[in-house]
């Protein structure tokens, strides 16, 4: 039987709010910091496909999330498409060579890179009970392109930016190469157990409207449908993180089955814009379940009656910080769960 999660994304209103924290598994837990200080590097923990398995289904235990989300990153896409990947301490990652100075085509694909990431969800679905939802996720490509043409994070995405502008041919031919890795990886996360995923578009923001309608919304609506088409039943959620006004039309054309909304939109707003009966993920501020305290309660509760008449996921706008208190996590779910 499906559990309250995928009901949700499939339309189904429920009593219960499901919940599920991005970013859930990772640095707020002692018991993550336990296993990556034996394991060593994030990517080492990731590419050890029974721990990454273990780091998956820690907040599950601990809290009883309704869905389990798969412990990698986004960048295993362009690493498979030949780009070298590590991550600098308190830096963040690199890839190189950075695509200001190559073109894509001159990386090596390396699918096999994806192989240990299947294994990790193959092992999460066969310890969940079956009423936790797993879910898989890659980053969409405006997203991904971004660390590619740079070879590392940015605050203004000013190369990939550029280059879009400069030679849109070109970065367009980049976009639709991850397109095409990002389906490969959704399908075999999907085939090792995925139940639902998410596109993750971290930087939707930083585009004009017109841009953010050929870099977010068609690469997005391609594939949200080669997904359905391939994996019939299997709900996709879009996440476009900032994109604000923009948000409305991303839901009506990109064909995702839930929208994620981050902590910067009104959630009575988006509640009156986007399409009726379509669920919705959201969107507390992750500042705010750090900071705790009464303004916290009134958060939830508020969010959760302005959705009330939709299907609704409960979660954060965006990833959990690392300082989080366990005890503000505990807090929350302990309003939701009244």
């Amino acid at each position: 039987m499906p559990g309250p999660l995928l009901d949700t994304l499939n339309g189904q209103r429920q009593d219960r709010l499901p919940v599920w924290f991005m970013r859930q598994a990772g640095r707020y837990l002692a018991e993550y910091r336990a296993l990556r200080a034996e394991k060593g590097g994030f990517l080492e923990l990731v590419y050890d496909s029974e721990a990454a398995a273990e780091v998956t289904l820690q907040p599950v235990r601990r809290f009883g999330f309704d869905g389990a989300i798969l412990f990698s990153d986004i960048l295993i896409v362009p690493y498979a498409l030949g780009q070298d990947l590590w991550f600098e301490a308190g830096e963040g990652p690199r890839l190189a060579p950075p695509l200001v100075d190559a073109a894509w085509q001159s990386l090596e694909a390396a699918p096999e890179r994806f192989e240990a990431v299947y294994e990790t969800v193959r092992l999460c679905r066969g310890m969940l009970t079956p009423e936790v939802t797993m879910l898989g996720f890659a980053g969409s490509p405006w997203t991904v392109a971004t660390y590619m043409v740079a070879g590392q994070g940015s605050k203004d995405h000013h190369a990939a930016r550029q280059l879009a502008y400069r030679d849109p041919q070109a970065f367009g031919s980049l976009i639709g190469a991850i397109e095409e890795a990002s389906f490969t990886y959704l399908v075999g996360q999907i085939d090792a157990g995925a139940e639902a995923v998410q596109l993750f578009d971290s930087w939707a923001g930083s585009l004009s409207p017109a841009q953010f309608e050929q870099w977010v919304i068609a690469p997005n609506a391609r594939l949200a449908a080669r997904l359905h088409e391939a994996r019939p039943g299997i709900p996709v959620i879009g996440f476009p993180k900032g994109a604000g006004g923009k948000l409305p039309a991303y839901a009506r054309e990109t064909g995702v089955d839930a929208v994620g909304v981050d902590e910067t939109v009104d959630p009575n707003w988006i509640n009156r814009e986007l399409p009726s009966g379509m669920p919705v993920q959201g969107n507390l501020d992750p500042m705010l379940l750090l900071a705790g305290g009464d303004g916290l309660n009134r958060a939830v509760e508020s969010i959760c009656a302005a959705f009330e008449g939709r299907p609704h996921v409960f979660n954060l706008g965006h990833g959990i910080d690392k300082e989080t208190p366990i005890a503000h996590v505990e807090q929350a779910l302990s309003v939701l769960r009244r």
